[in-house]
């Protein structure tokens, strides 16, 4: 594409504010900034940008806590609306009322006289800078509407793997029209949205300026279908009740019906009080079942067939876990507006799974982040608000025992296509799904599944000795689109409050925690098209399937998690849990008493948004084990004497990395971390963690482990850290809310347990004198391991480790427009 000249650029530009309405391009924000890593562009062969955001990006992990405002204008991108800067070049799209301009980091504008011209130049651009993705993403998108079992649909797409959706998938996407078109007036703009938005796709790849790799003709479907998996990446919650009831099984085997019982629910954390929460207000949802439990099933321990296993594990890796907002409110803030800095954590990957762009016209504004499946900006700003997400993890999904029959009243095996439902003995449905492509020494075939009532079905258990077969139900398979309403609200000058963005945003029916500024409100709401289980039946456990145990409807707005001004004029979130009262889905053991989110600390009075960077950044190095559980694990030592000097320097080190900040930073690139205790710790954790709880647990701390990881080093997902902390500071005599059902380190003896601890830093400072040498102060952890990369191997560049979100605002409001 060619570049415009200086003249020609400021007659486009006229033009185009003289086509928009005068209100329509108001802009209410004060300084306003985001940051996209990698880059805008996400094709092959790479360019300039590419790695352009992802440069600004690094530069600002480095200074931690010491963000000054000339460092957020240096490293993070203008978010105002329209072109900043010089307009570097100017989409050719053939269609009269649509404008795109570039700027100088290739981030389009796209300005349009009428809605559809928007939503077409967003599908143009999607298809050139999205392209690669859409190419190998489209396909898996449908697997993921249908819950195939067994099969990862995001891992498909990293390795590139084909799939090819049959007839059946089609019309099971297609029929996810009706949402909209049951929507009223509202649904059928969003049905004409999408349809613009393809239309763009297409042109794009039918015009000259398409070089690469064509797309198949783009189809309503397909932009559906992408839409189901975004959300099926980030946004479900649940799902795990079988693996987790084969834990209740092993430990009531382990230690007797009551002891295992309690156990299972000291592990599983589903209320624990010391959680902490976004918000104080209670919302109780999902909780520990105080009555009988008819409902609720526990299989044969180890009954579960290799099919189920692998569709848990498959369920499990296609979740993503690391969004965050930090926001201050107009107490705290310097000139009386609230300030944000928030974002989603959506994985390191070229291309990027989201795109950047601003988009005006035919009553939208909005700029932030296009997810190149839909036409909406979907994380971003409009004129004077400024919304985000992360992952709720709430449980909209749950896995039912279905009870195998035979119609002919003969034996019941475990391969029987039959269950009971509703006093009759049913037969399953057959699902064809489509073809799934070759890869590697994995041969093409095709994916077909039966399904119950309930969802697919992934496998079979036996509960005391009977067959069963799991099948899983998902609040929002089949009914996606309704996310798409929220997302046309959001960019079309629709919402003034709090309030307005609470009924928006609860038509989203995956589980996302979503907070809110303006000139002058904070506000946060948690989505989700939540199922309200039925009594007798315990949310940790997979219930039974026979029809009397179904979901009894959905959780209504004013049960979701919701807030307006919190007394503390702060809101932060890192997926923690959103209120008190407010249960872990089944499979989410995090809620305990340790989380990241307690890193985001340094709110004071009269701060500015580099105050608020600086709370963000320099969380996003620290260790959590240093900051929040090694003072507990201190004090345990300190009651008895170190088993070797060598041990007791371990220690020291570990002190010191502490009082210096816990940075897990490598600051001259040399390929280590700079602190000398990061080795002591990574290496002793896991020692430390299984000497805490193995006295109980026993061989059964390898099955926790495969819930729960021991730790989840350098993001801090979910790990150990809350077990360990609660237990320590009950054998210390610690005060402690919502203590445990027993005492775990040393089998309730401090003595035994100060020397397990011991012994497990022993054994770490043995590991390291044999790889890092004799002397304790030339330990070093690698920082090159955990440097990050962006899958699946595109592109070369590489970036320091940080815990920050991929896509972040930095913003806040100075005035509010009148409605």
């Amino acid at each position: 594409m060619r570049v415009l000249g200086r003249s020609l650029i400021v007659a486009v530009v006229a033009a185009v504010l003289a086509a928009a309405p005068a209100t329509a391009r108001v802009d209410y924000s004060g300084p306003a900034y985001n940051i996209l890593a990698a880059g805008e562009f996400g094709g092959l062969p790479a360019n300039q940008y590419s790695t352009d955001q992802g440069k600004l990006y690094d530069a600002l992990t480095p200074l931690t806590g010491h963000v000054t405002p000339a460092d957020v204008a240096k490293y993070y991108l203008s978010e105002k609306f329209g072109v900043v800067g010089p307009v570097v070049r100017s989409e050719h799209t053939g269609r009269p009322g649509l404008t795109i301009l570039r700027d100088r980091n290739d981030i389009p504008h796209i300005n349009g006289h009428t809605r559809d011209d928007v939503m077409f130049g967003v599908g143009w651009v999607a298809a050139e800078d999205r392209g690669l993705l859409l190419l190998e993403g489209l396909g898996p998108a449908y697997l993921a509407t249908v819950d195939a079992p067994g099969i990862n649909a995001f891992g498909l797409v990293t390795s590139a793997r084909s799939f090819t959706p049959s007839a059946q998938t089609i019309r099971f996407v297609a029929g996810q029209e009706n949402v909209l078109r049951g929507a009223g007036a509202k649904g059928r703009q969003v049905l004409r949205d999408l349809q613009d938005y393809v239309d763009g796709i297409n042109a794009y790849e039918a015009s000259p300026q398409q070089a690469g790799p064509k797309l198949p003709h783009a189809k309503l479907t397909d932009v559906i279908a992408g839409f189901a998996f975004i959300g099926s990446i980030f946004g479900n919650g649940g799902g795990n009740e079988v693996a987790n009831s084969d834990l209740l099984g092993r430990l009531r085997n382990r230690l007797g019906l009551r002891a295992g019982t309690s156990v299972f629910r000291d592990l599983r954390e589903v209320n624990d009080p010391e959680a902490p929460t976004t918000i104080a207000k209670a919302f109780p949802y999902d909780g520990v079942p105080s009555g009988p439990t008819p409902g609720a099933m526990v299989i044969d321990p180890g009954s579960e067939s290799s099919a189920t296993a692998s569709a848990a594990a498959a369920h499990t890796a296609s979740h993503r876990l690391a969004s965050n907002f930090i926001i201050a409110g107009a107490k705290h803030s310097a000139d009386g507006h609230p300030l944000a800095v928030m974002g989603p954590q959506l994985g390191y990957y070229y291309p990027q799974i989201v795109m950047q762009a601003d988009l005006h016209g035919g009553g939208v504004d909005a700029r932030g982040i296009v997810a190149p499946v839909s036409p909406y900006v979907f994380i971003g700003r409009g004129r004077d608000f400024a919304w985000s997400l992360t992952s709720a993890n709430s449980q909209n999904e749950q896995q039912f025992l279905e009870q195998l029959c035979s119609p002919s009243g003969g034996a019941v095996t475990r391969a029987s296509t039959h269950y009971l439902y509703k006093g009759h003995c049913r037969g399953m449905t057959r699902f064809d799904a489509g073809r799934l492509g070759a890869s590697g020494s994995q041969p093409a075939r095709e994916v077909v599944f039966n399904e119950t009532v309930h969802g697919p079905v992934s496998g079979t258990v036996t509960v005391h000795g009977r067959p069963y077969a799991v099948a899983l139900d998902r609040s929002t398979r089949g009914h996606e689109p309704a996310g798409e309403l929220a997302l046309s609200d959001l960019d079309s000058d629709r919402l003034h409050n709090p309030q307005q963005f609470f009924r928006a945003v609860n038509q989203f029916g995956t589980t996302f925690n979503w907070p809110y500024i303006d000139s002058k409100q904070i506000a946060y709401f948690s989505s989700g098209r939540l199922p309200i289980m039925a009594p007798g039946t315990d949310p940790s456990l997979p219930a039974l399937g026979t029809g009397r145990y179904d979901w009894r409807g959905w959780l209504p707005l004013a049960r979701h998690p919701h807030m307006v001004a919190p007394r503390s004029d702060t809101l932060t979130n890192w997926n923690n849990k959103p209120a008190p009262g407010w249960g872990a889905a089944s499979d989410n053991y995090a809620y305990g008493a340790v989380h990241r989110v307690q890193l985001y600390t340094g709110f004071s009075t009269g701060m500015h948004e580099n105050n608020d960077v600086s709370i963000m950044n320099r969380a996003a190095t620290e260790d959590l084990r240093t900051i929040a559980v090694w003072p507990i694990i201190r004090r345990v030592l300190n009651g008895g004497r170190a088993p070797s000097k060598l041990a007791a320097q371990a220690a020291a080190l570990i002190d010191r990395w502490r009082a210096s900040g816990s940075s897990r930073l490598d600051r001259n690139l040399d390929g280590k971390i700079d602190a000398r205790g990061a080795a002591v710790m990574d290496t002793a954790w896991a020692g430390i963690a299984t000497a805490v709880m193995n006295p109980v647990l026993g061989p059964l701390s390898t099955n926790l482990a495969a819930l729960m990881p021991i730790s989840s080093t350098p993001s801090f997902d979910p790990g150990w850290f809350g077990y360990v902390s609660k237990d320590l500071r009950t054998e210390l005599g610690m005060k402690v809310r919502g203590r445990y059902s027993r005492r775990y380190c040393g089998n309730g003896s401090l003595k035994r347990c100060r020397a397990s601890l011991w012994a497990a830093i022993q054994a770490a400072a043995v590991t390291l004198s044999h790889t890092e040498g004799p002397n304790p102060n030339t330990w070093a952890a690698s920082a090159t391991a955990e440097r990050i990369t962006f899958a699946p191997g595109l592109i070369p560049f590489t970036m320091r480790w940080t815990n920050r979100s991929t896509f972040q605002q930095v913003i806040e409001f100075t005035g509010h427009a009148a409605g």
